[in-house]
């Protein structure tokens, strides 16, 4: 082979890829490159949709008075909270079920299947019915809580200062942990039986096993089913407002920018604040990406 045919060999499989991605890259900068610029522009206006009100610019003027907001700092705090709780208890759950499901027990087939049907459930309908259930004079929750004498009166778990963001995340966790639990069986059945053979001959006790085996091998599944699981609780909008609608207590940054889009229609201080929501979970995505990368790299 000549130099020439070598470097042209070379020069096709790099461009190849991208030839390949083309028609994808081009939908994706059709339906969201544009609808993101023409927000990021808006950011940098004073614009509402009241008549007669015409657009302006003002720089950052509308970042600054967001920096200044106290509303918009509580939102980031319920949701920084709501993020870390729930996608820990639903990574801790997500491992033991799936653990479960993988060791040789009976019924674990329609198990699987059981298992799925809180996921299956569209986010509105499983916020209202557990709205339902959790009602303080007819939902179920508190009947059978009375009944079992742990509480005298029905409690308002949705609307209570300390009880409503305890109850999303309780939500939350019930609906999602089946794709935890999805993703990380799938990581545990590739993991080959014959390691664990090998340590059990050597006495290994079932948590080294679990340690020194099934953790590291499992981690690289377990680092993207957390990194999903994360992003999508940073801007979870559905759960906390059907639940809770706009309470303060509750209000996350995703709901912070449909009230000001939409309840105040605020289009440049809307605007900014759904570019901080779109820079922060691409920061929070970049940042675990990093931070996952390091550890691989370390192990």
């Amino acid at each position: 082979m000549t130099a020439q045919t070598a470097l042209q060999s070379s020069w096709t499989k790099r461009i190849e890829p991208w030839l390949l991605l083309a028609p994808m890259l081009i939908v994706l900068a059709t339906v969201t490159a544009w609808p993101l610029a023409r927000t990021a522009y808006l950011s940098f206006m004073h614009a509402s949709l009241d008549a007669g009100d015409l657009p302006r610019f003002v720089g950052f003027g509308n970042y600054l008075a967001l920096m200044k907001d106290g509303d918009w700092w509580h939102a980031v705090r319920n949701t920084a909270f709501f993020a870390a709780t729930s996608v820990t208890l639903e990574t801790l759950a997500g491992v033991g079920i799936a653990l479960l499901i993988d060791s040789q027990i009976k019924g674990r087939g329609a198990l699987r299947a059981v298992m799925l049907i809180p996921w299956a459930i569209p986010t509105v309908v499983s916020a209202q019915m557990w709205q339902w259930m959790l009602h303080d004079q007819y939902g179920v929750v508190n009947a059978l809580l009375i009944k079992l004498g742990f509480i005298s009166h029905g409690i308002a778990w949705t609307a209570g200062t300390g009880t409503a963001m305890a109850a999303i995340i309780a939500v939350d966790v019930w609906q999602t942990t089946p794709f935890m639990v999805l993703l990380i069986l799938a990581g545990l059945q590739i993991i080959p039986r014959d390691l664990y053979e090998a340590a059990k001959v050597d006495g290994a006790p079932g948590w080294a096993r679990f340690f020194y085996i099934t953790l590291p091998l499992l981690w690289p599944t377990l680092a993207v089913a957390i990194l999903f699981r994360l992003l999508d609780a940073v801007r979870m909008f559905d759960l906390a407002y059907v639940l809770s609608s706009k309470s303060r207590e509750t209000a996350t940054i995703s709901i912070y920018a449909r009230q000001q889009l939409v309840d105040f229609q605020d289009v440049g201080y809307g605007s900014a604040v759904a570019m901080l929501v779109f820079l922060m979970i691409s920061l929070v995505a970049a940042v675990y990406i990093q931070l996952t990368k390091i550890r691989l790299i370390s192990e």
